[in-house]
């Protein structure tokens, strides 16, 4: 019995990591779309989101029933917890995703984004893949010093994101309200895509270590923990 689970929490890990690969590999097929213009890829980002969707409501089934059939305590119990709010960090990553390909779509057949900002998009869309893959990495591993990590990673979408408003703002601007608005969204969906591989990062550290991430530091707690 004891057996079963805790093998029914390592496949509880094991959805995790599914829905994180499942997520980042969106966010990549839906910057392609949003700057090629790429209607049929588009389209199978937005019909891929119900497949996380799904693993999201079914790892949420099977850790509500181990905290009603096992009651787990300490460990357990904060593995299953953290387990539940990965899971929602993760699906509203899908939708991220779903949102840059729902505009490519709306768009289509031109594209949502001028080609000067290609390559700033292109890099944050790259950014919030390799962020996602380490989060992947993370779960994995178990490792808190890479958890810790992303949290500055991440400081380059920042940047990337701050850089984005300031094309906006520029006067030199000459594309328009409404694309001015796509981009804005643009920049915001990678932006808080990248927050939520930040979030599962840092509910990792809490699960490995009983701590919260924002107390700890890659050189100071986290290697001695």
């Amino acid at each position: 019995m004891r057996d079963a689970y805790h093998e029914e929490l390592d496949s509880i890990g094991d959805g995790l990591v599914d829905m994180a690969r499942l997520v980042g590999s969106a966010i990549g097929r839906a910057t392609t779309a949003i700057l090629d213009a790429d209607l049929k890829l588009a389209e199978s980002v937005i019909a891929a989101d119900e497949k996380v969707d799904t693993l999201q409501r079914d790892l949420e089934g099977r850790a509500i029933t181990l905290l009603a059939r096992q009651q787990p305590v300490a460990t357990d119990l904060r593995i299953v917890v953290t387990s539940l709010r990965m899971s929602a960090d993760l699906e509203r990553s899908g939708d991220l995703a779903q949102h840059v390909a729902k505009l490519a779509r709306l768009r289509f057949p031109e594209s949502a984004v001028p080609h000067d900002l290609h390559a700033t998009i292109l890099e944050m869309g790259q950014l919030a893949q390799r962020l996602m893959a380490k989060a992947a990495e993370v779960i994995i591993t178990k490792d808190v010093d890479l958890a810790l990590q992303l949290e500055q990673d991440d400081d380059a979408m920042d940047l990337l994101h701050r850089a984005l408003f300031q094309h906006l703002m520029d006067d030199r601007w000459k594309h328009g309200i409404e694309t001015a608005v796509d981009v804005t969204l643009l920049g915001r969906y990678y932006e808080r895509f990248a927050d939520h591989a930040v979030s599962v990062a840092k509910r990792v550290v809490y699960l490995v270590t009983g701590e919260h991430a924002d107390e700890m530091s890659p050189q100071g707690d986290a290697a001695g923990a």
